[in-house]
């Protein structure tokens, strides 16, 4: 008999630690080959770990709900000494971005210090220290009882408890602000603006009381995790937002031309989806600013067009899968991507690299009959387009006979974009053209 650890797979060159959501199987159980044993998550996608090994579970090191540092010991297992030769290892999973904004840029043991700092810090470690008010000196200073001396989770919040219960001490007051930069997970740096508190009153959370008929739920996981990239977003990004309006006629009267057509011949039912995204990659070409991220004092400009849409699940909560490359896919790919990837998104098989590298993000909030919207921004992004339901109105139109009125199937448009380096000439520009080339929309075009 042998021992083989079963440890916790690299997710990707930006993720340094997961969390273990559910375990399948218990001490002493059996465990066949590729039979999985857990579920982990990392961010919005969850995974399932699978064994590399046949035997019986000799012994499990972390408990659910438990963040575990990548390539972590997890479990044991028994196993006869042939399986122990002949076992595979557990395969890696895609490499992922987190939407966290603020994130180490690399694994455990290649991450990047924060600052001017001589320890590493995980992504939790950092925002806790960001949404404490705890300075990198401050950090410096907290014993750490995780692997190599690093500070846990459950080292900052010790901290932070016994911070509180010594009435303040080691927080520092005035009305200057702190910057605190930190290598986010797309491997860019954000600033996190942290405002010291002007007065000496320690600030303690107390339960909110509730009268009357009420019901309390708490947030999933998910819905915790979006909660705080939409706050963060908000506080990372300068948000305005724009607004157009379309004369999708030409489009809506060519769907309904070829869809049966299209299905019969590819397999694959088209929507409107593909075709705005179509559209985008085509502006982005000529607007290359709108695909880009913020670095500091730095503009990446992204080369590859990688569009997020945002797909609502069961659930009610939100995940943006991505289609990689775009541009390099004529209507009958992008259809192809568009719904394999709401479908695994509904049915919960999304991949970790289906939700990461997003350039740019679409957003139907259409098809739940919003006319308009303001999204915010899917960090590190600079903008997001929100497409509204598609409405019959009479309209005025031009002629060679004059204007007259007719009915038309009109959409509005509203993009979000990041004013700290999209002003509004630009935002409005690219968002006229995109309405522009929807109205130019060819009726008579092929499949």
């Amino acid at each position: 008999m042998a021992i083989v650890d079963l440890v916790m797979p690299k997710l990707g060159e930006s993720i340094i630690e997961a969390t273990i959501l559910k375990w399948h199987k218990s001490t002493v159980d059996p465990v066949k080959m590729d039979e999985t044993i857990l579920d982990i998550a990392t961010d919005k996608v969850d995974s399932e770990i699978p064994s590399g090994v046949e035997g019986i579970i000799e012994e499990i090191l972390f408990s659910e709900n438990d963040i575990v540092p990548i390539g972590s010991v997890i479990a044991r297992i028994r196993v006869s000494q042939e399986n122990s030769v002949n076992h595979h290892p557990v395969p890696e999973s895609p490499k992922i971005e987190s939407v966290q904004r603020i994130a180490v840029s690399s694994p455990l043991r290649k991450e990047q210090p924060a600052g001017n700092t001589h320890r590493f810090y995980s992504p939790l470690v950092l925002n806790i220290a960001a949404s404490e008010g705890v300075s990198m000196q401050e950090l410096e200073s907290i014993p750490g009882t995780g692997n190599e001396g690093r500070v846990s989770k459950r080292d900052m919040i010790q901290y932070i408890t016994d911070r509180r219960s010594a009435g303040g001490s080691g927080r520092s007051t005035g009305n200057n602000q702190r910057n605190l930069t930190l290598a986010n997970d797309r491997q860019f740096s954000e600033i996190a603006i942290i405002s010291d508190k002007t007065d000496n009153t320690d600030i303690q959370t107390v339960p909110a009381a509730f009268s009357g008929n009420v019901e309390i739920i708490e947030m999933d996981r998910m819905r915790r995790m979006i909660s705080k990239h939409m706050t963060d977003s908000k506080n990372i990004s300068a948000h305005v937002t724009s607004f157009a309006e379309a004369d999708v006629t030409n489009m809506v009267l060519w769907r309904a031309k070829v869809k049966k057509e299209f299905e019969k011949r590819e397999n694959e039912k088209i929507t409107f989806t593909p075709l705005f995204i179509e559209v985008i990659v085509k502006c982005i070409k000529k607007y290359p600013w709108l695909n880009s991220s913020v670095d500091g004092d730095r503009l990446i400009v992204k080369k590859d067009i990688n569009i997020g849409m945002a797909t609502a699940l069961p659930s009610g909560n939100l995940i943006v899968p991505v289609i990689k490359n775009a541009d390099q896919l004529n209507l009958v790919g992008l259809t192809r991507q568009v719904n394999q990837l709401a479908n695994r998104a509904r049915s919960n098989k999304l991949k970790p690299d289906d939700t990461a590298h997003g350039t740019f993000t679409l957003t139907n909030i259409g098809s739940f009959g919003s006319l308009m919207g303001t999204p915010i921004i899917n960090q590190p992004q600079v903008a997001i387009l929100a497409i509204g339901a598609i409405k019959k109105k009479p309209v005025v139109i031009e002629t060679a006979q004059g204007d007259s009125i007719a009915i038309r199937h009109m959409m509005f448009l509203s993009m979000s974009y990041d004013h700290r380096v999209i002003d509004g000439a630009l935002g409005a520009t690219f968002l006229n053209a995109v309405a522009k080339e929807l109205e130019n929309f060819s009726v008579d075009r092929e499949i």
